[in-house]
């Protein structure tokens, strides 16, 4: 594993700017100005470092006509949100604070209005820039003169136009908008869709981007598939972990560890290879808060983010406690997208137990980084109990996730969480120790972290 130094102390903080700073819907609806609302991001930069994070991880910010997924100029700004030097300041206030930024790249497809696509449509099948599209020419002989070409899209979307990742001058390109926007200041990319695009294309692209920013981060947006193999084909440092994502929630809704002690092992087969970038929450997923059944057990999902090895990630708005659920309709991303206020003291206070339970547990994180690249074993699974155990070097902590409606006792076995039979101590959690700091005791439907004083 060959990622950046400094990502092995990261946690990510997330967010959709264009959402958080309230942009207009649509590029039609936007009066034509550039709107200098990236600035207003710097208070929040603020809140960041208060949360524990080291890094904003940046939905899309560049020129499109709708949600930014339909990107029509890599290499401007997106007019709604500001112009160039807005985006290098944000890079630089970040920094200043000890802050990393990663950008969201969309490499797959790009909207209908970005200019070599409109170029091929005029020039026609024989021109270079036909080449950068997969495109289907009508009949020049029909009646009606075939009427007008078609595209391959992203999953049946007709505005998301496929690019041809077997075209040179497409690599090419890529390679250009990421090298251009880290020689200005970011620090990695997230490269959305990455499912859909050969991992072939990614590794010497990449290679050369690493010629000149060797500490770039770069993470794909992979929801299934050969996890490792694609790291491994593709070049990139890591893949997003939608598998134990899932297991997370849907676990605790079911009350039913089996499917976390299987997610948990893959995930630890996983890290041998690359180390994941791990989440309970998006800009594309239900609010992990509307996802669980139970609001008992929304510390149970981020005990399991912030200890089990990964590079984990907070989407902005989950730290306090935010709801909202994603439909699959027209608009179904807005409740997960929503605008935020000025600055982070006018959000409500009924989200601060949940905000000071992400800083304890980032704290931990933050006071352990062998977490980073962790070996994770599952100890003990039952319905209502699960109990793993993460170690690195000469140090480890032992996680217990109870979904009982009673209260649950767990002996620590010999040599658990480390060498010795010495007693434990409580890190976080609702669990308390007995039998001379040897046994954990939970409360009905409680959790805790333990490791050897």
């Amino acid at each position: 594993m060959t990622e950046p130094d400094w990502v092995e102390h990261a946690v990510l903080w997330h967010l959709y700017p264009l959402g958080f700073l309230g942009a207009e819907p649509t590029r039609a609806e936007h009066a034509g100005e550039v709107s200098h609302r990236l600035p207003a991001l710097v208070p929040w930069l603020d809140h960041a470092v208060e949360l524990g994070a080291s890094a904003v991880l940046l939905g899309p910010v560049f020129d499109s006509v709708t949600h930014g997924y339909d990107t029509t100029d890599h290499l401007r700004v997106d007019p709604r949100l500001g112009d160039e030097a807005d985006l290098v300041a944000l890079f630089e206030a970040a920094h200043a604070r000890g802050l990393r930024v990663v950008l969201d790249g969309v490499f797959n497809h790009v909207g209908q209005d970005f200019a070599m696509f409109q170029r091929a449509l005029a020039e026609g099948p024989a021109s270079p820039a036909a080449r950068w599209f997969h495109l289907r020419w009508p009949d020049p002989d029909a009646p009606d003169g075939g009427g007008t070409p078609t595209h391959e899209d992203f999953e049946g979307h007709s505005a998301l136009v496929a690019l041809n990742h077997a075209e040179p001058a497409v690599a090419e390109y890529v390679e250009r908008v990421m090298t251009y926007w880290l020689d200005r200041g970011a620090d990695g990319w997230r490269l959305d869709a990455a499912y859909a695009v050969p991992p072939s294309f990614w590794r010497p692209v990449l290679d050369r981007v690493r010629e000149r920013h060797p500490q770039a981060y770069v993470v794909g947006e992979v929801i299934h598939g050969d996890y490792a193999a694609i790291v491994t084909e593709s070049g990139m440092d890591a893949v997003t972990q939608y598998e134990l994502w899932k297991a997370v929630w849907s676990s605790l809704n079911d009350r039913n560890a089996w499917e976390l002690e299987h997610a948990l092992r893959r995930h630890a087969d996983f890290t041998r290879d690359f180390v994941p970038q791990t989440f309970v929450g998006n800009h594309d997923v239900t609010r992990v808060a509307s996802r669980l059944t139970d609001p008992r057990h929304l510390d149970h999902a981020l005990a399991v983010l912030f200890t089990v090895p990964g590079t984990p990630s907070v989407y902005a708005g989950d730290e306090h406690g935010f709801t909202g659920v994603k439909e699959d309709r027209a608009g179904g991303d807005d409740a997960v997208r929503p605008a935020f206020p000025a600055s982070p003291v006018e959000l409500s206070p009924l989200g601060r137990p949940v905000y000071e339970r992400h800083q304890e547990l980032v704290g931990l994180r933050r006071r352990h980084p062998w977490l980073h690249r962790a070996d994770l074993e599952v100890l003990h699974v039952s319905d209502p109990l699960l109990v793993y155990v993460v170690r690195g070097g000469d140090e480890a902590l032992v996680v217990l996730l109870s979904t009982d409606d009673d209260g649950v006792r767990w002996g620590l076995p010999a040599g658990v969480p480390a060498a010795g039979d010495g007693p434990v101590t409580v890190l976080a959690g609702t669990g308390t120790m007995d039998d001379g700091g040897r046994t954990v005791v939970l409360p009905p439907h409680g959790w805790a972290v333990v490791a050897a004083e």
